[in-house]
């Protein structure tokens, strides 16, 4: 090898660049920290004040350390009907993402694959329904429900749940059928599949991180209801969380703190595990990645 071809060789070999170290984040590392205490002292306090007595927190204070770790208030809470009002909640919120899923995939995939101008303006009246709040609209749906005889009921609660959650979830499902590439429809259609397998095998897998952001934030908007439930509801039989938890204090008005903590943090914990379990679904949906 003569001296300009190592030479040569020498020149395209790639040269190994140092790590560079940034400075450290001085201000975001401290947002950060105050963010964490924002979020943690509710939290410790919830959890803390569920395990302690009520005299110890009457005498100690909300964030002190339960001297006396007690279960006592979790079997109180559930004494005072929360099973009840939990299963009531749970049932709401299931059969409100299962009914704007059904509705919602249908409508978006209509809308997406259709050119028709009919199909374009229902999608703008979807969109209006983003800009009105169910409080402008409690009494019209009050007198709905009682000409239905639905009140008192859980359909009443899950109706309107599923109605005020379709505009933003068809907006999220549109956005999400967008991605799904134009040559696998054509390539699905030479094959002979139809509107309802091109439905259920192509969109369907290939939508499952806006499908989850919708299932998530209807579930979030159910299990938190408490509009339709205050209106359209009346006996224990029907009632949710959120209204047992309203009503969960004694005839003098005084509230029992760690009884309360401890039925809320009952009521929390199922959508801990939802949000934990989708959490990945949840993050891609919100910045338009699909999910495989």
């Amino acid at each position: 090898m003569t001296a300009r071809a190592s030479a040569g060789l020498r020149r395209s070999r790639p040269v190994r660049s140092r790590p560079v170290r940034g400075r450290p984040n001085v201000a975001a590392g401290l947002l950060t920290l105050v963010w964490l205490v924002i979020v943690g002292v509710p939290l410790y306090a919830i959890v803390s004040d569920s395990l302690q007595p009520s005299d110890q927190y009457t005498a100690a204070g909300p964030l002190s350390p339960p001297h006396h770790l007690t279960f006592a208030n979790f079997g109180t809470a559930l004494a005072n009907g929360f099973g009840r009002y939990i299963l009531n909640t749970a049932i709401v919120t299931a059969v409100s993402v299962v009914l704007t899923l059904a509705l919602a995939v249908p409508v978006a995939y209509a809308i997406v694959r259709s050119r028709n101008r009919l199909v374009a303006w229902t999608f703008r009246m979807f969109l209006m329904g983003l800009a009105i709040p169910a409080q402008a609209t409690i009494i019209p749906v009050y007198l709905i429900i009682t000409r239905l005889h639905l009140y008192d009921s859980l359909t009443a609660i899950i109706l309107p749940t599923v109605a005020f959650a379709l505009p933003l979830s068809i907006l999220v499902l549109c956005s999400s059928l967008r991605d799904v590439p134009r040559e696998l429809y054509e390539a699905m259609t030479l094959e002979g599949a139809g509107s309802v397998r091109l439905l259920w095998s192509l969109v369907l897998p290939l939508s499952r991180a806006g499908i989850a952001t919708v299932s998530i934030f209807t579930a979030l908007s159910a299990w938190n209801g408490f509009l339709f439930p205050l209106i359209l509801t009346q006996s224990a039989s029907s009632r949710v969380y959120t209204l047992g938890l309203w009503q969960y204090q004694s005839q003098f008005g005084a509230i029992n703190v760690p009884g309360l903590m401890a039925a809320v943090l009952l009521c929390a914990l199922p959508v801990l595990v939802l949000y934990l379990l989708a959490r990945r679904w949840l993050i891609a949906g919100l910045a338009g990645i699909g999910g495989r």
